[in-house]
C-alpha cells in the first residue's frame, strides 16, 4: 500500500490545493449559503481528491473532506470532559422578569448605568462542544450532564456546516478552540424525514429536537449522515492562543475561521432594546425555517461577564427569555378514554388535526374527570390548545362563542371500555380506575410499561406486537413472555423468522436486569424512574423491599404517605404476590451499582405551586435520588425553587433573595442533566 512518502511531491501538492478549495467551497455553500461554483464543478473537485487517496491511501487525513463518513458503527459511547462546564440558563417568562434580571446585574456590580448585550434566537436543538486543535477538528460532544458528555465525534463530522479545519485567512485559529454549538433541524426536511419514516413502516419523530437527538446518537455515523442536520455556533469553553474583549468579537470570529454563526443575532444596548428584539423575534418565529422557543440575553463585554460570574448552575451574566407556549385553535371531535397500567381512566380529547408549533396534533389530555368538568370540554367545542413547554398537548380553555347548541356535558364512562368491569373512583382521589387486574387494557399498557427501554428494554415489543400476542391468547400475564418461542411467533402476522428470533433474544436479554429498572417495570402506583431507583439504593435487594413495612418505607428522604402506601398495597395484592413468584424464577435481579456522583448531589431545592408532570412526592424522590436535598422553605442557601401553577409566597421571596427559579420543564431538563 502506497505511503505518504511514495506518493509524488506534486501530488502531495494537489492533494492539499484540493482539500484547500473543498473546505472553502463548504463554508461559501453551507455557512455563507453563497456558492460560487456549481454543484457539478464542486463533485468534480471531491471526486479527483477521492481518486488520488484511493492511489495513495498513506494521505488520507482525519480532517479530509472525503472523510466525513469514514468511521465503522460503534459499541457504545465513550464520555469526554468539558475543561469548562457547559452551564445552563436562567429563564424568564415575562418582561418583568427581564426587566429584574438587569436590575439583579446592577445591584450585584453596584451600578445604575445600562449594559450593551448580545441577542440570540434560542435554538430548541441539542447543545454539544467541538475541540480544534490548531484549526483541525478532533473531538465532539454533547452537553451530558454539563462536567461530561458522550463522544460523538464521528457524527458530528458527518454534518457539513461543522468544518473539519478552520478557515486561516487574516485571523489564523487559535492553537486550542472549545466552540460551542445547537445541533438542530430544519422544519421543511424534519416533515420530509418523518414522511420516510412512516412509509417504512417507522414511528415518526416527536419534534425537530428530538429527531436531532436521536440522529445526533447514532451508533452508527452512516445514519447520522443520512439525516438533515445543521449547526449554529454561540460561543466558547477554553481557548489557548488568543483572547478577546467581548462577545460579539467571539461571534465575528467564529464566522471568520468559518464557523457558522445565526445571521438574526443581534448587538442591543439596554434591556429594554432587548425586550424589543424578544417581541420581534416572537413575531417571526413562526416564518423561520427552523424551530426557536425564545431568546438568550447576554452581557457583551467579557470582563463584565467575569465579574458577575456564575451562580449555582448558570451564569449570571446571560438569561434565557422564554417565548409563551405555542398555541392554537381547533374542534374536539370526539372524547374518548384510555385504560392505564394501574387501571386509571384518562379522558383524551380526539381533535380536528391542527399544527402546534411545527407538530401535528390531533389528541390531547383531559387528565381526569374533574378537569373535564372544570375546563367543561365537550364533543364539538372549539378549543384552544398548547403544548406545554412547547412539547404536550394539553386543552387550555374552551372558546364558548362558538359552542354549538347541541354540545352536551362530558360524562365519565360507568364501565370499563376494554372488560366491561363497573369502574370506581376512590374517595379523596381525582382518578377513576377500572379494578379489574385481568382487564386486557390495563395488560396492555403493562406490559408497554414493563417492556419499555427504562424498565425492561424489550426491544420489539411495542404496541401492535402487544395486542397481537393478547389477541393469540400467547400472553395473559407478564410472565408469559418469557415462555415464548420461536415456533409460536413465526406462523403469526407481523413475524417472519428473524423477526422473531430478534425478539426472543432481546426477551432471554432482559432476563438479567438491575434492580431500580424492575422495580420501575413493575408499575407500582407512584413508583417513577427515580423512586425506584431510592428504593433499590436503600434496600439493594428485592426481597428486603417486597417485605418493607410502610413505616420504614417513611423514614427515606424522597418517600411520602400516598407513595408508600402504593407500595405496601401493590407487595400485599396476592395476585401480584404470585405474578412476582412466577417472574422471580425466571429472571436475575443484579445488585443496584454504587450511584455517580451527580451535579445535584448538595444542592437545596423548594417546591412551590401545583406540578403537573409530577406529583410533588416523585419530585422530592427526583431530587433525593440525585443526591439533593429538599426543604419546605426558602433562604438565601437555597439553590432552586421549581415553580409551578398559581404558585405561593415562597416564589415572591426566591425573587427578591435572587435565588434560581424553575418551570416544570426547566426542573425536567436539570433532572435529566444530572
Amino acid at each position: 500500500m502506497p505511503s505518504q512518502k511514495d506518493a509524488p511531491p506534486e501530488v502531495l501538492a494537489r492533494v492539499q490545493e484540493l482539500r484547500d478549495q473543498i473546505h472553502y467551497h463548504n463554508y461559501r455553500y453551507y455557512v455563507l449559503d453563497d456558492p460560487v461554483i456549481s454543484d457539478a464543478e464542486f463533485d468534480k473537485l471531491l471526486r479527483e481528491l477521492s481518486r488520488l487517496e484511493a492511489d495513495y491511501p498513506g494521505l488520507i487525513a482525519p480532517d479530509s473532506p472525503t472523510q466525513r463518513v469514514g468511521a465503522a458503527p460503534l459499541d457504545k459511547f465513550e464520555t469526554v470532559p468539558h475543561r469548562l462546564p457547559m452551564l445552563s440558563l436562567e429563564n424568564a417568562f415575562s418582561e418583568a422578569e427581564a426587566r429584574e434580571f438587569e436590575d439583579r446585574l446592577k445591584r450585584f456590580l453596584r451600578t445604575t448605568e445600562g449594559f450593551d448585550y448580545v441577542v440570540e434566537p434560542k435554538m430548541d436543538g441539542v447543545a454539544v462542544e467541538l475541540v480544534y486543535e490548531r484549526g483541525h477538528f478532533q473531538v465532539g460532544s454533547t452537553r451530558g450532564d454539563g462536567y461530561r458528555g458522550e463522544n460523538v465525534t464521528q457524527n458530528l463530522k458527518t454534518i457539513h456546516t461543522i468544518p473539519l479545519k478552520l478557515l486561516s485567512g487574516e485571523l489564523p485559529p487559535p492553537d486550542l478552540l472549545e466552540v460551542r454549538g445547537e445541533v438542530y433541524m430544519d422544519l421543511t426536511e424534519f416533515n420530509q424525514l418523518n414522511d420516510e419514516r412512516l412509509a417504512k413502516g417507522e414511528p415518526a419523530f416527536a419534534n425537530p429536537r428530538n429527531a436531532a437527538a436521536g440522529s445526533l446518537r447514532q451508533l452508527d455515523p452512516a445514519i447520522t449522515a443520512a439525516r438533515p442536520l445543521k449547526i449554529f455556533c454561540y460561543g466558547l469553553g477554553q481557548v489557548e492562543g488568543r483572547s478577546f474583549q467581548n462577545h460579539w468579537e467571539v461571534l465575528t470570529s467564529l464566522k471568520a475561521w468559518g464557523l457558522r454563526v445565526n445571521p438574526l443575532i443581534e448587538r442591543r444596548q439596554g434591556i429594554e432594546a432587548a425586550i424589543q428584539y424578544h417581541r420581534d423575534l416572537e413575531h417571526q418565529r413562526h416564518g423561520l425555517p427552523y424551530e426557536i422557543d425564545g431568546v438568550v440575553i447576554k452581557v457583551n463585554d467579557l470582563a463584565l461577564q467575569e465579574r458577575l460570574g456564575t451562580k449555582a448552575r448558570s451564569p449570571r451574566w446571560a438569561l434565557a427569555y422564554k417565548f409563551a407556549a405555542t398555541q392554537a385553535t381547533t374542534r374536539v371531535r370526539d372524547i374518548v378514554v384510555n385504560v392505564g397500567r394501574t387501571g386509571a381512566i384518562t379522558p383524551m380529547a380526539v381533535m380536528e388535526p391542527v399544527e402546534v408549533g411545527g407538530v401535528t396534533v390531533s389528541r390531547a389530555t383531559l387528565h381526569n374527570e374533574d378537569e373535564v368538568a372544570k375546563k367543561d370540554v365537550r364533543v364539538g367545542d372549539t378549543v384552544l390548545i398548547q403544548r406545554a413547554g412547547d412539547v404536550i398537548p394539553e386543552v387550555v380553555k374552551v372558546i364558548l362563542e362558538e359552542r354549538p347548541a347541541a354540545a352536551q356535558p362530558f360524562k365519565m364512562p360507568s364501565i370499563c371500555p376494554v372488560c366491561g368491569t363497573p369502574l370506581v373512583r376512590p374517595a379523596g382521589e381525582a382518578v377513576t380506575r377500572c379494578p379489574n387486574p385481568d382487564c386486557l387494557g390495563a395488560l396492555r399498557r403493562g406490559i408497554l410499561h414493563f417492556a419499555s427501554k427504562t424498565a425492561m428494554d424489550i426491544d420489539g415489543l411495542g404496541e401492535k406486537i402487544i395486542d397481537l400476542l393478547i389477541d393469540q391468547g400467547l400472553v395473559k400475564k407478564i410472565p408469559d413472555l418469557y415462555r415464548l418461542s420461536e415456533a409460536d411467533l413465526v406462523p403469526l402476522e407481523r413475524f417472519a423468522e428473524k423477526s422473531a428470533q430478534n425478539l426472543v433474544a432481546a426477551i432471554k436479554a432482559s432476563q438479567t436486569v438491575p434492580l431500580a429498572r424492575f422495580i420501575y417495570a413493575l408499575g407500582i402506583r407512584y413508583v417513577g424512574e427515580a423512586t425506584a431507583l431510592l428504593l433499590a439504593q436503600h434496600f439493594q435487594t428485592f426481597e428486603a423491599l417486597r417485605h418493607a413495612k410502610e413505616e420504614e418505607l417513611l423514614q427515606i428522604e424522597g418517600i411520602g404517605p400516598q407513595v408508600a402506601k402504593g407500595i405496601r398495597e401493590f407487595f400485599e395484592n396476592k395476585k401480584n404476590q404470585e405474578l412476582l413468584d412466577e417472574l422471580l424464577g425466571k429472571i436475575t435481579i443484579a445488585k443496584p451499582e454504587k450511584p455517580a456522583a451527580s451535579p445535584l448531589a448538595g444542592k437545596t431545592f423548594v417546591f412551590t405551586g401545583g406540578l403537573t408532570h409530577f406529583s410533588r412526592e416523585e419530585a422530592k424522590a427526583q431530587v433525593s435520588a440525585r443526591g439533593g436535598k429538599v426543604s419546605s422553605s426558602v433562604s438565601a442557601k437555597t439553590d432552586y425553587v421549581v415553580v409551578g401553577a398559581d404558585p405561593g409566597s415562597k416564589y415572591a421571596k426566591a425573587r427578591d433573595l435572587g435565588v434560581t427559579t424553575l418551570d416544570e420543564d426547566a426542573f425536567e431538563e436539570l433532572l435529566r442533566k444530572g
